[in-house]
């Protein structure tokens, strides 16, 4: 029996945890460690925008950490992934959980630094937060991703994701 009922029944973002990684709820200090991670042109190829600044970040964090949007039809939740073995950062996951049709549906996006991809890290988180959604009754899983970006769609089929034939801007609608 899945344990909330309704977007009003949301509490906050707990800390996960799987073979390799801590995925620790967003607080607004962790731009302090991600603005360096986040800092590349290459990581924004396929993701737009360009890289934040430590206080443009800090600013994002500060809005997000609230775990709500303003008018309350929507929950946050927002992980930064941590190595075990070093206690390094190595990206970010994030869910937006709403009501759709009479159901629970979770948008989810992934960030790896690019020093980190390859490694499986995107996957593992992804696979995490899908799982606890899941177990929190969410009924559907949905993924932006760019039509180009293989390491992202990668993710997406592994965490149970297939294609649409919708396209918004620029990217393919990918859904449980």
């Amino acid at each position: 029996m899945p344990l909330v009922a309704s977007i009003d029944d949301w509490g906050s973002t707990p800390q996960l945890r799987t073979e390799r990684l801590e995925l620790e709820p967003l607080r607004v200090e962790h731009a302090d460690e991600m603005a360096p991670l986040l800092d590349d042109p290459d990581l924004h190829t396929f993701i737009g925008g360009g890289p934040a600044t430590r206080d443009e970040l800090s600013a994002r964090y500060e809005r997000q950490v609230v775990g709500r949007s303003p008018d309350g039809s929507q929950r946050w939740h927002n992980w930064v992934l941590r190595r075990r073995v070093d206690g390094q950062v190595a990206g970010t996951v994030q869910a937006t959980v709403s009501e759709q049709q009479g159901g629970l549906t979770a948008e989810v996006a992934w960030v790896v630094g690019v020093a980190q991809q390859g490694q499986g890290y995107a996957r593992e988180a992804a696979q995490a937060v899908v799982t606890w959604l899941q177990q929190q009754g969410v009924e559907a899983v949905v993924a932006h991703v760019h039509p180009q970006h293989q390491a992202s769609m990668a993710v997406a089929r592994a965490v149970g994701l297939t294609p649409t034939e919708t396209v918004i801007d620029g990217e393919v609608r990918w859904q449980s």
